[in-house]
């Protein structure tokens, strides 16, 4: 009796197990398939303007963004980057519930665009390179406004310098001018904000251009060597936030990532701007940009 008691016990025990196990499983199907991007990766990275659009809409890498690699472990930002500078992998943006982004790695296969793995390349170095002047002192600089107001490491320190690079023959540059001016507008009452602008062009004609064109920044002429030489930078726009202390914060080149940044992870309100054309290695001009991805 006894033993058979002993055996309806195990086989019950045996039962539960399995159906917990079976639960478990589950869930965690279910957690994967919640996580997984709703694209179709062979058919997206088949086609690299198609691609393009969706790195546009999708990705920001100068974002502070929770990083999985392919296995879907959580990984550093700084080793997310350096896994997409070996151009054999993408990020997707997965559906996630954190106010933080979600992205994942995944392979590029054969079947890809070669076009794909050396721009992600290309765009990684640079986010790469932005994320490690984060920490770091902004460059000495002693610097005079079109309107005499001279800006240095000292005559700024207890406030925070939200800074623009730019050039009057930058489309993408002064098409953000809207959303920042808007942004000027609603932070006018803070006295610890200085809006500072470095432009590559002369001061006659800097001012010329602002006759007929609106940007509540404090603009600075002739900057093209402090930009490139002391910054280090290369594409236009940038943005940087520098701290009370002069140290620098964040780096992008996206006015919405910087507007988000100051605003404490708020989601940016600015006028969602079609994607730029794709790096010039990339061939023909890219036609009309599809539907962003949801």
């Amino acid at each position: 009796m006894k033993t058979f008691q002993l055996i309806t016990i195990l086989l019950l025990s045996i039962f539960v197990f399995s159906c917990a196990e079976e639960s478990k499983k589950a869930q965690l199907i279910e957690k994967v398939e919640a996580l997984e991007p709703k694209v179709n990766i062979s058919e997206l990275t088949s086609d690299y303007l198609k691609w393009w659009a969706y790195q546009s809409y999708n990705i920001s890498l100068s974002s502070d963004f929770k990083g999985l690699n392919e296995l879907s472990d959580t990984i550093p930002k700084k080793q997310f980057l350096e896994k997409l500078i070996t151009g054999n992998y993408i990020p997707l943006k997965l559906k996630s519930d954190d106010k933080v982004e979600t992205y994942k790695l995944f392979k590029l296969d054969s079947n890809a665009d070669k076009n794909i793995g050396s721009t992600i390349k290309n765009k990684s170095l640079t986010d790469l390179k932005y994320f490690n002047m984060e920490g770091l002192p902004l460059p000495e600089f002693n610097l005079t406004d079109l309107n005499g107001n001279i800006y240095t490491n000292e005559s700024t320190k207890g406030k925070t310098i939200v800074l623009k690079t730019w050039f009057i023959n930058c489309e993408a540059c002064v098409a953000e001018f809207p959303e920042l001016n808007e942004f000027v507008e609603k932070n006018k009452h803070r006295n610890d904000l200085i809006f500072l602008s470095l432009a590559r062009d002369t001061k006659d004609e800097l001012k010329n251009f602002l006759k007929k064109t609106d940007f509540e920044y404090q603009v600075v002429p002739n900057q093209k060597e402090f930009i490139e030489t002391k910054l280090n930078l290369q594409l236009y726009p940038t943005h940087l936030i520098v701290d009370k202390n002069g140290i620098i914060l964040k780096v992008g080149n996206k006015a919405s990532e910087m507007i988000s940044f100051l605003e404490n992870g708020k989601k940016a309100t600015g006028k969602k701007l079609p994607p730029p054309p794709p790096p010039a290695s990339a061939a023909a001009p890219p036609p009309p940009p599809p539907s962003p991805s949801k």
